[in-house]
């Protein structure tokens, strides 16, 4: 799989702030990024996983966490072919 790779620039005192150090505060970046365009319909729970570097199960599991719906995607569907 080809890797493209995107810089972000981040004010040292948000990383002090959350107490953490940079790899960590990457991963959770790059989570809440996954997590956010899957909620949005912008990416299937395979590709938000994908981003996030987890396993699809992984992804689906952690979702509670950030009080999204695990199948809020397959809702969307629903609801179209019932509109």
């Amino acid at each position: 799989m080809e890797m493209r790779q995107i810089v972000v620039q981040v004010p040292e005192k948000i990383i002090l702030a959350e107490k953490t150090d940079e790899a960590s505060f990457s991963r959770e970046l790059l989570m809440l990024a996954a997590v956010k365009l899957y909620e949005l319909g912008h990416l299937s729970s395979g590709r938000a996983a994908e981003l996030a570097g987890i396993s699809r199960v992984e992804f689906l599991l952690s979702l509670g966490r950030y009080k999204v719906f695990p199948l809020e995607a397959e809702l969307r569907d629903l609801e179209k072919s019932y509109a």
